[in-house]
């Protein structure tokens, strides 16, 4: 998918869309993979997600929403994703079967690698 197609998708979305749009303009990869999946898994394994990342205390923006939304969305949905140039934030995107229209998006904070210890021998 072409980047200005998904920046118009992108764009008159709730607050993760626009942070995800704003990572795109800022020079983030993207890819929107080929072939569907069920939206009622999706929901399944995001809610699982979900869950690991409120007990882990690990920053998210949409992910509720995104399964909420899932869970709603009775067709299969092409899954896409976002990474900042910054390596900070993943988008995960989720479009309808022809990839025309966002049905949700979620971000997730990445952790910061540990810096290296010098060596000491």
């Amino acid at each position: 998918m072409e980047r200005e197609q998904l920046e118009q998708l992108l764009g008159g979305g709730d607050e993760t869309s626009l942070a995800a749009l704003s990572a795109l303009r800022a020079g983030a990869s993207h890819i929107v993979w080929d072939g569907t999946t069920p939206s009622k898994s999706l929901a399944t394994v995001y809610g699982r997600r979900l869950r690991h990342t409120l007990r882990r205390d690990i920053e998210t923006s949409g992910l509720a929403r995104a399964v909420q939304r899932l869970d709603l969305h009775d067709r299969p949905v092409r899954l896409g994703q976002i990474r900042a140039a910054d390596g900070s934030w993943v988008f995960m995107l989720f479009l309808d079967e022809d990839g025309n229209t966002l049905v949700a998006c979620t971000g997730v904070r990445q952790s910061q690698p540990a810096p290296q210890q010098p060596d000491t021998c």
